[in-house]
């Protein structure tokens, strides 16, 4: 009987059944760089100590059993690597803790946003970019929408958000990075981007979105600009806008940034980036 009749040859490669890679989820870059937090940078510090640790009581073991060796040496090394690791360690878990704050942020967000598809907007998330990410974008007839989210911790209960002479506010304290300045850099980015995709120019709106914070009224100025808001305040924003861009429109938008997603959005991104953008 011919060997290939008992063991049956293997395929080279099997094909996957996707004709295109998915899109991104709300907060994946964030979920990515907490991965790489713990695989890339916690574990090492576990396993340093753990490994010097398992030496220096194989040593002393041996001391015991009346076996001549010198466990000092790795103790006394033991000791001085895990009171670093836990100096270390210290640092990652606050790290950890922004990072997770920022990403359960983005997906709520990111969940409250997918009820704008009853309408017929066409939502996306965590778009790739130049050095940074578009954490949502909305695509409608009454316009793109550019959303970042700010997922700040608050000092108070009763903690605000507000916007004074184009100068953003968190409790009633001066931003040190003005993020109104960075959510319109963002949009110019996206503007460009669709630009070169279409050819045509479509107007980008900028948008602050704050969730479990109370944001002040925000004067006309500000609001001309861009948006800074709580999220459950979106939908109404949105609805107030004029019809602006035709269906064709947004389904020709929609195709050409879901197709730029998929193309780009496998790219690994600098965990230093996410780690800055947390907490934001």
């Amino acid at each position: 009987m011919p060997s290939d009749q008992v063991f049956p040859r293997q395929k080279k490669a099997d094909l996957s059944p996707l004709k295109a890679k998915p899109l991104r989820n709300p907060g994946q870059t964030l979920d990515e760089a907490f991965d790489s937090l713990l695989n890339d940078r916690l574990l090492p510090y576990l396993l340093l100590p753990a490994m010097l640790w398992v030496i220096a009581l194989d040593d002393w073991i041996g001391r015991w059993v009346t076996v001549r060796r010198g466990p000092l040496l790795y103790g006394s090394a033991a000791v001085g690597l895990t009171a670093w690791s836990a100096w270390r360690i210290r640092d990652l878990r606050r790290v950890a803790a922004n990072i997770k704050l920022g990403r359960d942020g983005e997906k709520a967000v990111g969940q409250f946003l997918e009820g704008l598809r009853v309408s017929g907007a066409r939502v996306f998330h965590d778009i790739p970019a130049d050095g940074f990410n578009l954490d949502h974008v909305v695509i409608s007839d009454r316009g793109v929408f550019a959303i970042e989210t700010k997922t700040w911790r608050k000092p108070r209960p009763g903690a605000s958000i507000s916007v004074r002479d184009g100068r953003l506010y968190r409790d009633h304290r001066p931003v040190k990075v003005n993020p109104i300045e960075q959510a319109a850099a963002q949009a110019a980015w996206l503007r460009q981007l669709l630009k070169e995709f279409t050819g045509k120019n479509f107007p980008v709106r900028p948008v602050l979105v704050f969730p479990g914070w109370f944001v002040e009224p925000i004067d006309p100025e500000t609001i001309g600009r861009v948006w800074v808001l709580e999220p459950k305040a979106l939908p109404e924003f949105i609805e107030r806008e004029p019809e602006s861009i035709a269906p064709s429109d947004v389904a020709m938008v929609a195709f050409h940034l879901s197709r730029y997603i998929r193309l780009h959005g496998s790219e690994p991104r600098d965990i230093k980036d996410a780690i800055r953008g947390g907490s934001r």
